[in-house]
């Protein structure tokens, strides 16, 4: 029994961070039904990557809704609206991601739902916040990378800002959503109660900062300095970086200059001892390691250092990392494809519980898929009227 067997969760969201949300419940235990909208559905079944799409829909809708069921209902039809609310007066979890006040636009608001059912923990997913300035705004996790400082983190420092090339702020935001559920959830044991969990795109990317923001609020605001040469991190002195080789790259974690410089044999890096120049001069040592290490090979280098106990790797492409044998050791890959379709492999969920073999998911649902099946099993069309 996984833990969150019995838990039945509504999804009202759309593309990545509240998808993923209840995505992750759903990989816990939890029976998640995605309420879209009838014709068009999660508008994530039309945002296809590289062209990339499996029996209609893209291939990133199937990876983030693998697990679920689909019904197609319309919030604006009075009758859909009430299966709606008879749907949600059984439910424990209802996560929602449109803009602030469409929700109350549908009485589907959290204190109109819990009206409905006073157990039910909703989690409300926003761009940046119910209030304020920037509530209209786009919650689109490029923008929010931008405008939360996120992107000056990134690459050397002769170049403009630049994002990280994967939806950083939806991910970390879905993963906070939960957490508040799961802590919800726990809560309403002892009280019978529910309530609303609130999370936002900016504030999950600011979180996601918190140590180079805790270090600019107490080092007198100063920017971050990202290195001229080989930037991994803003705030961290050399060697920290990625290497090129004489086949390939190294990377190399926090450790001694000096001893690095005798591991490699360099009398330059050993002579600098003055562990303050290694973050002030981190440049040209960096600079100096590199027209080191460019004369062996990767496998060289980590001869030398790992058995030293310093810190360092291979820079894995994505070949490479599938074909090793740590990887095989996960047995992380899946195939969620529908029936009579082509594969589609995907990653697992990460999460595990001991003695627990391997659980693999059901494939994404077709939009409106299980509408006549749910109608049915909850009584939807009861004649009782729903508040």
């Amino acid at each position: 029994m996984r833990p969150l067997e019995g838990i039945l969760a509504l999804d009202f969201c759309q593309y990545l961070a509240g998808p993923s949300a209840a995505l992750r419940l759903a990989d816990l235990g939890a029976r998640v039904i995605k309420i879209e909208r009838p014709n068009k559905g999660d508008g994530s079944r039309h945002l296809v990557l590289e062209g990339c799409t499996s029996d209609g829909d893209a291939l990133n809708f199937h990876t983030i809704n693998r697990n679920k069921e689909s019904v197609a209902f319309n919030t604006k039809d009075p009758i859909d609206l009430a299966r709606v609310k008879r749907l949600i007066a059984k439910a424990d979890v209802l996560i929602e991601s449109f803009r602030p006040g469409v929700m109350a636009r549908m009485c589907l608001d959290y204190d109109s739902v819990k009206e409905i059912n006073p157990r039910i923990v909703y989690a409300s997913i926003s761009g940046y916040g119910e209030t304020g300035p920037w509530a209209a705004k786009p919650g689109q996790d490029l923008l929010v990378q931008s405008l939360s400082g996120l992107a000056w983190l990134n690459g050397n420092a002769d170049q403009p800002p630049l994002p990280f090339a994967l939806s950083v702020a939806d991910s970390y935001t879905g993963i906070h959503a939960v957490e508040g559920i799961l802590a919800c959830l726990a809560r309403r044991e002892l009280t019978g109660i529910g309530g609303h969990v609130e999370v936002s795109l900016l504030a999950s990317a600011l979180d996601l900062q918190f140590e180079v923001i805790t270090t600019y609020l107490n080092d007198g605001h100063r920017a971050p300095s990202r290195s001229s040469f080989n930037n991994a991190h803003a705030y961290l002195s050399a060697p920290y970086g990625i290497y090129e080789t004489a086949n390939g790259y190294i990377a190399l974690a926090m450790g001694s200059v000096s001893v690095l410089g005798r591991l490699v044999g360099s009398e330059e890096l050993a002579s600098c001892t003055d562990e303050a120049t290694w973050f002030d001069c981190r440049d040209e040592i960096k600079r100096a390691i590199q027209e080191v290490l460019i004369h062996q090979t990767t496998e060289h280098w980590l001869g030398l250092l790992e058995p030293a106990g310093y810190w360092c790797s291979d820079v894995y492409t994505w070949e490479k990392l599938i074909s090793s044998d740590a990887f095989a050791r996960l047995d992380f890959i899946q195939d969620v494809a529908r029936e009579g379709t082509e594969p589609i492999l995907t990653t697992r969920c990460p999460i595990t519980f001991e003695g627990e073999t391997r659980v693999d998911s059901r494939p994404s649902p077709r939009l409106g898929e299980h509408t006549q099946a749910v109608i049915e099993e909850f009584d939807l069309d009861d004649k009782e009227v729903v508040a």
